[in-house]
């Protein structure tokens, strides 16, 4: 099928890679002449594994395009996703203006039946509003013969394995009544659904709804595992015991159920306030879900905390060692990364950082350029020299394994805060170190070394 995608983000550049790689002719198409030439040299603008071999592929064989013209992408695809960003209002609400100013980019170059596609997260009602534009600016045009379907189709994507996310799902929500666009979105996914069927059809408010209520659900899991933790720490318990006692209950499992430093990225937090701001414009507040940012909001300070809690006499002057900088493994992406608010604190307590992340060091440098309190180093092991201190913030794989007698050689207070609970405490202890996890049971340096 011909599939045009407006956006190239996270959102847009995966879909139209999948739906590439499974034979379709995919145009895309985006306002930044730069971002478009590095995408027609193969080269993403964002770090997710698989990406940049699948794009080589896929625009060698033709069937990826990318273009700065939205007249090309109206007119090659009989579907046209629209995954433009949905940035966050000062009141928490989703801001459509890009939406919707791409709808009517659309219906002023369209010359026959076109099918959108909502890829992008948008509050409930957004369809109706998307069709209405559509209408009232085809009507401008004189063009009401014309037909324009409107499909919600939101995503569920995982940073760090969007990819693999998209071309292995494990449902594919279509938001719709039109016949006509039920049956083009089968014929779409049909590659998808090989070994079973995958696509679950409801009205567009439902299938908007589902996607806020998946990110809002997992965010609450998240926020009850931090806030127990915090409670086991106080009782003497060891939430990764409760973690596998409660995650063995099938009815619970063990997704999402990991405590730790607080939840980020470009989801989860924007998401929550959305639907909270769609709840309270509905006059119906959700207390649960004001809780969990409470919550998240409250655990984004306790590497903080746990760290000024072994420094009585202050943080200043002090070198900071940051292990992991993105919100999560596999992406460069810090946006309201537990690092970030980890580093500000610092800073202004008058410390310094010197910080390792297997991908995101240039988006650090994008974000704070060159500061003097800021080291950025070339491996883990490098921020380790002078430092008083050493801080996990993200749980990369070559952070797992490591030399705690090394570490306590290096480390001139012997202090480790993990906020991602990567290690035993008792062989921690073992060599000497102090060492705080979230929610673990705290077990004082066996060994004090000169």
């Amino acid at each position: 099928m011909d599939v045009s995608v407006f956006g190239t983000g996270y959102v847009g550049l995966i879909q139209a890679a999948a739906l590439a790689d499974v034979g379709h002719r995919v145009l895309c198409v985006d306002i930044d002449p730069n971002k478009i030439r590095q995408l027609q040299s193969a080269v993403p603008p964002i770090s997710e594994p698989g990406l940049s071999s699948t794009l080589e592929e896929n625009i060698k064989a033709g069937r990826l395009l990318f273009s700065t013209q939205a007249s090309d992408a109206v007119e090659h695809g009989d579907l046209i996703f629209i995954a433009v960003g949905t940035p966050a209002d000062e009141d928490g609400s989703a801001d459509l203006s890009h939406v919707l100013e791409v709808t009517r980019q659309i219906a002023s170059f369209m010359e026959a039946d076109r099918t959108l596609i909502i890829k992008s997260t948008v509050p409930v009602g957004t369809a109706d509003q998307v069709a209405t534009t559509a209408r009232q600016e085809l009507h401008r045009r004189e063009k009401d013969s014309l037909q324009v379907r409107v499909v919600s189709n939101p995503e569920f994507l995982k940073e760090g394995s969007a990819l693999a996310d998209c071309m292995r799902p494990d449902r594919i929500i279509i938001g719709t009544s039109d016949d006509t666009a039920c049956e083009q979105m089968s014929e779409l996914y049909a590659p998808f659904c090989r070994n079973r069927e995958k696509l679950m059809f409801m009205d567009n408010r439902s299938a908007e709804l589902t996607k806020y209520a998946a990110n809002a659900m997992l965010a609450t899991r998240i926020s009850f595992m931090n806030e127990l933790a915090n409670l086991t720490e106080l009782l003497g318990a060891d939430i990764e015991a409760v973690r596998k006692g409660i995650g063995s209950d099938p009815r619970i499992g063990y997704h999402f159920i990991y405590p730790g430093c607080g939840f980020g990225g470009s989801c989860f937090p924007k998401d929550l306030r959305a639907l909270l701001h769609t709840a309270e414009h509905n006059g119906m507040p959700l207390r649960l879900l004001r809780s969990v940012t409470d919550v998240n909001d409250s655990q984004r300070h306790i590497l903080f905390s746990k760290l000024k809690a072994q420094f009585p006499e202050g943080l200043a002057g002090k070198s900071i060692a940051i292990w992991g900088l993105a919100f999560k493994p596999n992406t460069d992406d810090m946006r309201e990364a537990p690092s970030r608010y980890l580093m500000d604190a610092l800073w202004a307590e008058g410390a310094s950082v010197q910080a390792y992340d297997p991908e995101a060091m240039a988006e650090c440098r994008r974000l704070y350029g060159y500061r003097n309190d800021l080291h950025l180093c070339a491996t883990r092991d490098d921020t380790l020299e002078d430092a008083d201190a050493l801080v996990i913030c993200t749980e990369w794989k070559n952070f797992r394994v490591v030399d705690f007698d090394h570490l306590a050689t290096k480390l001139r207070s012997r202090v480790i805060i993990d906020g991602r609970n990567l290690y035993n405490p008792e062989h921690v202890a073992a060599a000497g170190l102090n060492y705080s996890g979230i929610g673990l049971r705290h077990i004082l340096p066996q060994v004090l070394r000169p």
